[in-house]
């Protein structure tokens, strides 16, 4: 089991590293060329697209999971059924957001409080980067189909392609053309639709024959999908809110901050690359009602995330200040920052066992107890900080995140038995018929 984990895991985890990356490449190199004020500016602009795309993410985890037990009872025509469906709605999505884009940044820079030239540099990088809205979105159902199918090395080969161009375009865009700073969200608009290149060319090579399938099927998602979109937009008001309000601190509060959660999500992103197999693994044998295998993923799983826990924590703990002073040279904000290492270190054991759980949910296609999960971790955050904000400051933000984080962990533990349990008394899914 250890290896078939790790066989799934670590491409995964490779892939994930450069997720965080893209952003991790934009922060550093507008910390290298410009201000707090266009660190901040980036951090808001990029807080925009999470508003849009989170609100997606069920593209992706709905996918993964929904194809993973398609492909655990060996039923193709439905893996091929998932895939249409997925990209169609991507398609339909990137439309959207495309018609509704001026009128959308206008509403949330009414509400986000930052500074005039703060709001420029966001809504200048939003409009360049937005154009990438189909790219993006079909990704996300391509990469969790290809998961489902039991193949994080197609999701590898995407996402370091995307982190290899980025680095390159925005580079060079940023640092030799007139564009200054906005040569990133020019880079990250080329890096996002050669990805989606590169993503369709091994679609097409490697599974031709799921784009013929047998007999043509369809599928019913909507509730998956509405519970996975519920969570997302109880995700919206954790890290959305996290940036908003952090930005009433000011510049270099928000700059301070927007580093911070760069590095927590570089670990979150490493983490997930267990979590992916676990989605993988735990949707194949839920798929194939192999119980027993289920309880061994889940099992083993766990000793890899403390492992992965462990190691973070000590991380940051001996080189967080290396990781800071790799993101600006801003002296300003690195002082700062040095006052809230200490959030740095706690967030990867506090958080393991939120992202575990989420994957192995995610495959077990049990949408409502995440979705659940997620409400509670919203509300926990909303009331720490209303709580706190008052007499402990910024500080208060950052322990709203951890309570968020154990809330999820806390919720998912308790409920897993339950959920294991129903599905063992579940008949076995009949495949989709016309």
């Amino acid at each position: 089991m250890n290896r078939q984990i790790l066989r799934l895991a670590l491409p995964a985890i490779i892939a994930n590293i450069t997720i965080p990356l893209v952003g991790l490449v934009d922060t550093a190199i507008v910390g290298h060329l410009s201000d707090a004020t266009a660190i901040g500016g980036i951090a808001v602009g990029t807080m925009l697209f999470d508003l849009l795309y989170w609100n997606f993410g069920f593209l992706r985890v709905g996918s993964s999971g929904q194809t993973a037990q398609a492909y655990g009872r060996k039923d193709w025509d439905a893996c091929a059924a998932y895939l249409r469906h997925y990209i169609r709605i991507a398609l339909i999505a990137a439309t959207a957001i495309w018609l509704i884009q001026r009128l959308f940044v206008t509403l949330v820079l009414k509400v986000v409080p930052c500074s005039a030239h703060v709001a420029d540099f966001a809504r200048e990088y939003f409009f360049i980067r937005i154009w990438a809205a189909p790219a993006t979105l079909c990704m996300m159902a391509l990469k969790g189909w290809f998961i489902g199918m039991q193949d994080t090395v197609s999701t590898m080969a995407t996402d370091i392609t995307v982190n290899l161009v980025n680095i390159l375009a925005s580079c060079l865009l940023a640092v030799f053309t007139p564009l200054g700073v906005m040569g990133v969200a020019y880079g990250t608009l080329i890096a996002q639709f050669t990805g989606l290149i590169l993503g369709g060319v091994i679609l097409l090579v490697k599974y031709r024959p799921f784009l013929k399938p047998a007999k043509r099927i369809k599928v019913s998602t909507r509730r998956m999908n509405f519970d996975l979109f519920v969570r997302s937009l109880c995700f919206l008001i954790v890290y959305v809110g996290f940036t908003g309000i952090a930005s009433r601190y000011g510049d270099d509060e928000l700059a301070v901050a927007s580093i911070l959660m760069k590095l927590m999500l570089f670990y979150s992103f490493f983490i997930d690359g267990f979590a992916y197999a676990g989605q993988a693994l735990t949707g194949r044998f839920f798929g194939a009602c192999d119980f027993p295998q289920v309880s061994r993923v889940v099992r083993r799983l766990w000793l890899w995330a403390a492992g992965v826990g462990l190691f973070f924590t000590g991380l940051y703990a001996l080189g967080g200040g290396l990781c800071l002073q790799l993101m600006t040279d801003d002296r300003d904000v690195l002082l700062l920052s040095q006052d809230y290492r200490i959030w740095l270190i706690l967030m990867p054991l506090l958080s393991t066992p939120a992202f575990t759980w989420d994957g192995i949910y995610v495959g077990a296609a049990a949408s409502r107890p995440i979705r659940d999960a997620m409400i509670w971790a919203a509300a926990g955050f909303v009331v720490a900080y209303c709580l706190l904000g008052s007499v402990w400051g910024i500080n208060a933000l950052y322990f709203a995140y951890i309570v968020h984080l154990m809330a999820r962990s806390v919720y998912l533990t308790a409920k897993w038995r339950k959920v294991y349990d129903s599905a063992t008394r579940t008949p076995p899914v009949e495949s989709p018929q016309e």
